[in-house]
């Protein structure tokens, strides 16, 4: 549902900057009354700021909507990485070797995000602040968690197997009731495009004209 509204509002903004293009290329009756008293500076001004804010407010909407849809995917890569860190756990390697092989076998935003942190670790930065760093960067609850598992295991002596292994069950499970109840909440968010949107469309094409054309006849 959020991503749908997301969506919407992102079609809104686009909507906007189309009509300030517009606004700005086809001025309205006022708007050109004041252009057509302004010299032909003024005028040409006034259009490129025009362009120049339209502009400005699409490239934010774009960039916006590319950090959601970047967030997204490095949310969605975490399950993967808790299973990459169980099997180089149950292979004998330390958290931050498993952590380094993970990110090598990942492929999308948080690949990148591991490997940049594996890189400050390797010049004398501690991977938990790395790692805690780059959780917050992205937003990412999950990721926050297993940090704290990583930490609790390395400080308790368990088992990252083991750890890793039932936070991956929790994370999946947690997505897959989070999916059925969004399923469950879609005929409400629906009811408003319905009630507010189709129907009166449907009355206007439908209704409308055989009311007209009886109230003709009975004339």
């Amino acid at each position: 549902m959020s991503t749908a509204l997301a969506s919407g509002l992102a079609a809104v903004a686009a909507a906007f900057v189309v009509a300030a293009v517009w606004a700005a290329a086809s001025p309205g009756p006022v708007a050109r009354l004041v252009l057509r008293q302004a010299p032909p500076v003024g005028r040409a001004r006034t259009g490129a700021r025009a362009l120049r804010r339209a502009t400005s407010l699409a490239s934010r909407v774009g960039s916006s909507r590319r950090e959601r849809r970047r967030r997204a995917a490095a949310e969605a890569e975490v399950p993967l990485l808790l299973d990459l860190l169980a099997a180089g756990s149950s292979a004998g390697l330390s958290a931050p070797l498993a952590l380094r092989r993970a990110a090598e076998a990942l492929r999308g935003p948080l690949r990148e995000g591991l490997g940049g942190a594996m890189a400050n670790v390797e010049v004398g930065a501690r991977w938990r602040d790395e790692l805690a760093a780059l959780a917050d960067r992205l937003g990412s609850a999950d990721l926050r968690r297993t940090v704290a598992v990583l930490a609790r295991t390395e400080a308790l002596g368990s088992s990252l197997a083991d750890a890793t292994r039932d936070l991956a069950r929790d994370v999946r499970g947690a997505r897959r009731a989070a999916r059925v109840e969004r399923a469950r909440t879609a005929p409400v968010a629906m009811l408003f495009p319905l009630v507010f949107l189709i129907l009166p469309a449907f009355l206007l094409l439908t209704v409308v004209p055989v009311l007209l054309t009886t109230i003709r006849s009975l004339e």
